[in-house]
């Protein structure tokens, strides 16, 4: 991707293990975030790729490096310019877990759209605590937990 022109970093904290936050998170029944909706050409996977369809908008995105159990990257091109999106699980302990998003944008024309990637600044810390809330329902409803 080249120099990042803009960056935002947000971590949230669920009541669940690593493991099941993370096998959550990469199910691709779980991607649900109206009114946007996803699609994956494939398995949770390196070269996987994801559609993401918004009102009047179709983002293409690919699955490009995975430590399994723990981080993520995918990768958006657009009309010269990238934007990455990392996840990361970290385990603070048993049953707690710390989800970290890390979005950048780069490439030759990535300085024209920091303003449009702004938004995200507001919107992410709102979905990632969704985010862990659904794994954290989803992690209290199984057998022997909780």
């Amino acid at each position: 991707m080249g120099e990042s022109v803009w960056e935002v970093t947000h971590s949230v904290e669920c009541a669940a293990p690593r493991e099941s936050a993370w096998n959550y998170w990469t199910n691709p029944q779980n991607w649900d975030d109206p009114p946007a909706r996803f699609a994956f050409d494939g398995p949770f996977a390196v070269g996987t790729r994801l559609t993401t369809l918004l009102p009047g908008q179709k983002l293409e995105s690919t699955i490009r490096e995975i430590v399994c159990g723990s981080e993520a990257l995918i990768e958006m091109d657009l009309a010269r310019a990238t934007v990455q999106f990392r996840w990361r699980f970290e385990a603070l302990g048993k049953q707690r877990t710390r989800i970290t998003q890390t979005i950048s944008l780069g490439g030759r024309e990535g300085a024209s759209l920091v303003e449009q990637a702004k938004v995200l600044e507001q919107s992410v810390p709102h979905g990632m605590r969704k985010l862990a809330a659904a794994i954290e329902r989803q992690w209290a409803s199984e057998p022997g937990t909780g």
